[in-house]
């Protein structure tokens, strides 16, 4: 095995996300520490052009498995790849967004590569050559530190913004293009179509900003001023449980253990009271802004700016204002 740790760069039909150049950062750390360098994967159909975006925030090779068979997202055959990437890299490390798609395919490749894995960490740090990795547990009541011995491939996911992406420069690196082996149990699974979305409202695991309403909106068509609020800031729209469980959004939005885990810049929580469940699935975000009539609510206790304030007089001002401010 080298020294050197490998970054997966997560797109999804040209699009790349984010938060995977965010993991350049520990990657480069801990390379450095290892005495190597930090690497790139990119996995899809037509990626070529995107190899640059990885070599300005400083990955100093990339892969590149470029194939029909990786148009969309197929756990087999994007698995397959990053093996193979695994293998002709001989790296030690690799790193992955804890995005959907990151933690499926982590767990594929250390099965595959009967690798150490640990899912959703939040920060990454050395021991002699061994990984460790902080991550939170119990509902984010405690944080939990687990050693990956070196002696074999390690393999992390890492929250989107626990780490800033580096400052992005004019570099280039040297491209590597590694070849598609896919095997018959590889290819079981055909992707015919995916659904998406035509709202432009991002899915609140992959947004910088999400905000988020919860059952003082009384209805779906209340939920109309937190979209707005959610377009005018390029975030993401999210709901509490009692929202998702009353028919007001989709589950597909829940923010909380029960639903999705976010981690973003900024959080609103609009009419959320702050229930236990809820607590733990966005209290990684770096600030909180809580907007409820009740004083004694427990999100005011995580919160890092709150407003007691009706949400239906609040939310259309800020909307409103951020318009304002946009057009000039």
């Amino acid at each position: 095995m080298s020294n050197n740790v490998l970054v997966f760069i997560e797109q999804r039909e040209g699009k790349l996300l984010p938060a995977s150049f965010q993991l350049l950062t520990p990657g480069g750390r801990i390379a450095a520490g290892l005495g190597g360098r930090a690497e790139a994967c990119i996995v899809g159909k037509g990626i070529g052009a995107l190899a640059d975006a990885a070599a300005s925030f400083g990955a100093k090779r990339v892969y590149a498995v470029d194939d029909a068979e990786l148009a969309f997202y197929r756990p087999g055959a994007y698995a397959a790849a990053v093996s193979g990437v695994i293998e002709q890299a001989g790296t030690k490390v690799v790193l992955l967004p804890n995005s959907a798609m990151g933690r499926d395919l982590a767990a594929r490749v250390a099965a595959r590569k009967h690798a150490g894995l640990v899912i959703d960490c939040m920060e990454l740090s050395l021991d002699g050559q061994d990984i460790v990795a902080t991550k939170a547990m119990y509902a984010g009541k405690f944080t939990g530190k687990f050693k990956l011995p070196h002696d074999r491939l390690q393999v992390a996911t890492v929250r989107a913004n626990a780490y800033t992406a580096p400052e992005r420069q004019s570099a280039s690196a040297e491209a590597v293009s590694v070849p598609l082996q896919l095997s018959d149990a590889d290819r079981r699974l055909v992707v015919k179509e995916v659904a998406g979305t035509t709202s432009g409202i991002k899915d609140v695991t992959e947004a910088d900003i999400v905000v988020s309403g919860g059952r003082s909106l009384k209805s779906e068509e209340n939920f109309k001023i937190i979209y707005e609020l959610a377009q005018a800031l390029d975030g993401a729209v999210g709901a509490s449980r009692a929202a998702c469980d009353a028919g007001y959004q989709p589950h597909s939005r829940q923010v909380g253990l029960t639903g999705k885990v976010v981690t973003p810049r900024l959080y609103i929580a609009c009419g959320i009271d702050g229930a236990i469940q809820h607590l733990a699935g966005m209290r990684g975000s770096k600030v909180i802004v809580a907007i409820n009539t009740k004083k004694e609510a427990p999100i005011y206790k995580v919160a890092t700016y709150g407003c007691v304030m009706d949400l239906f007089t609040l939310v259309p001002l800020l909307t409103k204002e951020l318009e304002k401010a946009m057009a000039g």
